[in-house]
């Protein structure tokens, strides 16, 4: 009797990326206390995405997941698994992670593909953001053994990202009192350097001189046909 396919096909669109490590192999370093790039190889190496989604998305992938085990399940496996998502009390939303190890035996496993909107495949080194909306497409593998128990993987094949949202720069420091930058208005003030405000000081001390305008004479020659028509007036 031929071995059955543990692959099934999947597909969850429209959640929120969290912590996204697709473009190369990661691993947990214990030392470091975070995950680190590796080689495909190396014990742990994988590529992962956890994600948000909503009450409605969660109880529809689970139900496939649980149609995809029934499918699948051995002689002995148990009826049915936990639900392993992990719900946020704050806003009720659930997260899950997708996963592809870095190898299966001796042969490296094919890096999960990246597309944008319009399904074009974004580069090879192009790195998703936390906070990004994303489709999320694999296959669903049920399992159930004594290191890993019983349940579902997905095992990741492809993202395609529907909203980017640019990574965001933390700095180590906190705020403190002190320099702070700002832009300085070219027309802040009329002296911009010690050879304007020497210049303004020679213009005060040299000043231009007063026009001198001479005042009328207060005495005019007495017009004799004006002199006339003022004596007509007193008759």
């Amino acid at each position: 009797m031929a071995e059955k396919s543990k692959a099934i096909p999947f597909r969850i669109n429209n959640v929120e990326a969290l912590w996204p490590r697709i473009n190369t192999t990661y691993k947990f370093d214990n030392k470091q206390k975070r995950s680190v790039q590796c080689d495909p190889f190396d014990d742990g190496a994988s590529y992962e995405i956890s994600f948000r989604m909503t009450k409605d998305q969660a109880k529809e992938l689970f139900t496939s997941m649980k149609a995809a085990y029934k499918e699948k399940s051995e002689g002995g496996w148990p009826d049915k698994f936990d639900n392993p998502f992990k719900k946020d009390a704050e806003d009720g939303s659930y997260t899950y992670k997708a996963r592809l190890k870095g190898a299966y035996g001796k042969d490296a496993t094919r890096k999960p593909a990246q597309y944008d909107a319009a399904n074009t495949k974004l580069a090879d080194d192009f790195l998703l953001t936390t906070g990004s909306t994303v489709n999320i497409a694999g296959v669903f593998y049920p399992y159930h053994n004594n290191s890993m128990g019983t349940g579902v993987s997905l095992r990741l094949n492809a993202v395609q990202v529907i909203k980017y949202v640019p990574m965001q720069m933390s700095s180590p420091f906190e705020a403190t009192e002190g320099f702070e930058a700002g832009e300085a208005s070219p027309f802040a003030s009329n002296k911009t350097s010690e050879a304007d405000e020497l210049e303004d000081d020679l213009e005060d001390e040299v000043k231009e001189p007063k026009k001198v305008v001479k005042k009328a004479s207060a005495k005019k020659a007495k017009d004799p046909e004006l002199d006339a028509i003022v004596d007509d007036w007193d008759d």
